[in-house]
């Protein structure tokens, strides 16, 4: 698969699910899926808790008093509603991958062997895990290193009158580009390809990259679906890696 638009981008999360049952992967797939049963859990519980008090302080934060602008209510509602989900459940996926990313990089290295039929690897067990341990952790700082001065600038630019209608389409759109980031960076670290390269390597299939992170994050939203987003996303990432950037 070619090109560079977002339904390729998105077509290779769908591949991912295919690829969950594979004989070879399955064992990989556990770990990542049991963190995510219960982190995720916790994010339900949460949404289910609190959700319309914070769609109402959104509301009441974003839309200016004036009386003119009261029909805007009606497009922002969804809007923001859409947005708290995103971000409780992305919140989340930031632990989650925090806490899995080991595994998720020995899920990606296996996923590659089958794609490129190899039978050699640099992660021949599961102690291999505890040696990734230092590096899985270290990439997923320099993940939020990157992450949180763009989060401050966007947030910051949330409470500014009429700049602030479009804030959720903003946020969207960057939450798209880190779900691209996260997933995708755990083939390429496997590669040893520098958190610069691996970046520069998105921004050249920017729309592929945009197109699987929005999938993603749609995913994150359909019951059951999102509790085996993470392996999912992994392999489709895997999957995006090895036919995109085969040089």
């Amino acid at each position: 698969m070619s090109g560079n638009n977002p339904v390729t981008g998105s077509a290779y999360l769908l591949r991912g699910l295919s690829y969950l049952p594979k004989p070879g992967i399955r064992t990989f797939v556990i770990i990542p899926l049991l963190i995510n049963l219960f982190l995720f859990g916790g994010a339900i519980y949460l949404l289910v808790t609190n959700f319309s008090a914070w769609v109402q302080y959104l509301m009441d934060l974003w839309l200016p008093e004036w009386e003119w602008l009261s029909f805007l209510e009606y497009l922002l509602w969804p809007l923001l509603a859409v947005l708290v989900v995103i971000g409780v459940y992305y919140g989340f996926s930031v632990v989650a991958n925090f806490i899995a990313a080991p595994f998720n990089g020995i899920l990606a290295e296996k996923v590659e062997q089958q794609l490129r039929r190899q039978v050699n690897s640099n992660l021949d067990s599961w102690q291999s895990v505890v040696k990734m341990i230092p590096q899985a952790l270290g990439r997923e700082l320099s993940k939020l290193a990157y992450y949180l001065p763009r989060l401050l600038m966007l947030f910051i630019l949330s409470f500014i009158p009429v700049i602030n209608l479009a804030m959720p389409f903003v946020w969207f759109a960057f939450a798209a580009w880190m779900m691209a980031i996260q997933y995708c960076d755990y083939p390429m670290d496997n590669n040893r390809v520098s958190f610069k390269q691996m970046k520069q390597l998105l921004s050249e299939r920017r729309w592929s990259a945009l197109g699987f992170g929005s999938l993603v994050q749609l995913g994150m939203l359909v019951p059951g679906l999102n509790l085996i987003l993470m392996p999912t996303a992994v392999i489709g990432a895997t999957i995006f890696w090895v036919e995109q950037y085969e040089r």
